[in-house]
């Protein structure tokens, strides 16, 4: 029935059950946050941070029956056997909008850990937000740009450092962290402006994803490679809430990580870098290869 209304009527009541989906879980969410920032006992907090991913997850189960409601065309989805809910991996995925994270978070629900994703160490500081992401064990890291480091040598492997200390928590439990390496959604202006190789890619970047390798690589259980595509075009937030989502197509495969690369220190070893900046353009001609065979069968079709 909510699939036969306007647009705007469709996208209003979408907007008015998010809010209070969102309102609803979040108060005891920031209860418990509260909680497990005023006990800094480690035991407690550990059972805390299992109570407020659940309650995280739970509000990612009314988000996907929404969606769901809501949804005019079909998903098409290959890739997930083989999951296992207690195994961790590093996601990385190229960005169309920011309803890609409601899609994987869809995707993935109840088949690997609760995905999470790196966050600049300055983002604990944002009100409220900041708080949730530290109660749900985001990881906040510390990066240093080449040109830093070539003028203070002496932080050389302190981003790492901060990470592994930022992962230490997960050894504890599974985990699943996401990583977008394209850094930004794609649009077809950062497209020229980048001079991007890929036809359907921006340029990726290997930093974040070598940054987690090296912290907590010998953690994954593999590499999950998911490429999303929206054949009838992507859409941004209020086009998932109106209803003008189309076709969606999600395709996940596993990949090893090279024992060699575990423990490696990106920003001072050379091999290391050279061999994963290798390792993900290859990977994005294939995945670049794949989302053009998918739109060509569908708009062949």
């Amino acid at each position: 029935m909510l699939r036969l209304l306007p647009a705007p009527i469709h996208g209003a009541i979408g907007l008015g059950a998010l809010a209070l989906n969102t309102l609803f879980w979040s108060v005891p969410l920031f209860l418990v946050a509260i909680v497990k920032l005023l006990l800094p006992i480690p035991a407690l907090r550990r059972r805390l941070s299992v109570l407020l991913t659940e309650i995280a997850e739970a509000w990612i189960a009314v988000n996907s029956r929404l969606m769901a409601v809501s949804q005019r065309a079909p998903w098409q989805i290959s890739g997930l056997e083989g999951l296992r809910r207690d195994g961790s991996y590093l996601i990385c995925c190229n960005h169309n909008s920011w309803v890609d994270i409601p899609i994987l978070q869809r995707v993935f629900y109840r088949r690997i850990p609760f995905l999470r994703f790196f966050l600049k160490q300055e983002l604990i500081w944002v009100p409220i937000l900041g708080l949730a992401w530290w109660a749900l064990d985001f990881p906040f890291m510390k990066r240093y740009s080449a040109e830093y480091l070539a003028k203070h040598p002496e932080k050389r492997g302190v981003d790492v450092a901060t990470t592994r200390k930022a992962c230490e928590k997960f050894r504890h439990a599974p985990t699943a962290i996401l990583n977008f390496l394209e850094g930004t959604r794609f649009t077809a202006a950062k497209h020229q402006e980048q001079g991007s190789p890929y036809t359907y890619l921006l340029r990726p970047k290997a930093g974040g994803l070598a940054s987690a390798i090296g912290a907590m690589g010998d953690q994954f259980t593999a590499i999950l490679d998911v490429t999303i595509i929206y054949p009838d075009g992507p859409v941004e937030l209020w086009g998932l809430l109106s209803g003008q989502l189309g076709r969606v197509v999600v395709h996940v495969e596993p990949h090893p990580i090279p024992p060699a690369w575990l423990g490696a220190d990106y920003a001072t070893d050379p091999v290391f870098r050279a061999a994963i900046q290798a390792w993900v353009q290859q990977l994005w001609l294939e995945k670049d290869a794949r989302i053009g065979r998918v739109l060509a069968d569908y708009h062949n079709a």
